[in-house]
């Protein structure tokens, strides 16, 4: 499904359908340098979609099969993207979206933005950092020579991007202080205490700083990028009992 940006760059987008008649509509914003391909984003969906919920993963800027350069990508660029793919999305299907998901970085996204979606009837993180700026240690070791020279590649997971200096200044600047109260919707927060790339300290913080409705479950032996698949279904049985009251059938 193709997603066109305000500022003319488009992006791809997968749309999974469940069998029969969806009871419900989700978007899933991806961790940090991954892609709507990114094996627990795939399980995660198809997870869903076995609960009966129609799914949208999609790219953002400069990655996957998305157009634009991710060195060119800002706070504001992201939200940009989650915003406009939450437009195509609601396009597509005729019905507007139930919950937006996010993992890692996606989750600090969706906390960011969800406050502005009035469709959006309730928020999901998972192994999400309190802070967008959280996300710029996994280069600080290029951190200077990024601000030095403009940009930089950066090895994430194995995979080469290049970060810019404007993406650096932009997380850096941003908080959650505002957006965490203001959400205005129920929030499930899901983490592992084992997680080494986001502490489990970040859930704490998000869940002391929201207001209720609010729950939190610990995924016990799950890792930061939920690489089990045993995991990504328990996560999707998770959020349909925790969502069934927000979801809405179309019909």
């Amino acid at each position: 499904m193709p997603i066109d940006t305000p500022r003319g760059i488009r992006l791809s987008g997968v749309v999974v359908e469940p069998e029969g008649i969806p009871v419900g509509q989700v978007c899933i914003a991806h961790c940090f340098a991954c892609s709507k391909d990114f094996p627990a984003t795939v399980r995660l969906a198809r997870a869903l979609a076995q609960e009966g919920i129609v799914v949208l993963r999609f790219d953002f800027m400069g990655l996957g099969e998305a157009q634009g350069r991710f060195g060119d990508s800002s706070f504001a660029t992201y939200c940009e993207d989650l915003g406009a793919a939450l437009d195509a999305f609601d396009t597509y299907t005729g019905f507007p979206t139930d919950l937006l998901i996010g993992h890692s970085f996606g989750g600090a996204m969706a906390l960011a933005l969800a406050g502005n979606r009035d469709e959006l009837q309730g928020v999901v993180t998972i192994a999400a950092p309190a802070e967008p700026g959280h996300v710029t240690r996994l280069f600080e070791a290029r951190a200077r020579g990024i601000r030095e020279t403009g940009s930089a590649e950066v090895d994430i997971g194995g995979r080469t991007i290049m970060i810019g200096r404007e993406f650096m200044d932009s997380v850096e600047e941003q908080h959650l202080d505002d957006a965490l109260p203001a959400l205005g919707r129920p929030l499930l927060v899901l983490h592992s205490p084992k997680d080494s790339v986001v502490g489990i300290d970040h859930a704490r913080r998000i869940f002391e700083r929201a207001r209720h409705p609010k729950s939190f479950v610990a995924l016990h032996r799950a890792d930061h990028l939920l690489t089990r698949p045993e995991h990504t279904a328990y996560v999707a049985r998770l959020i349909h009992a925790w969502a069934y009251d927000l979801l809405r059938p179309h019909q």
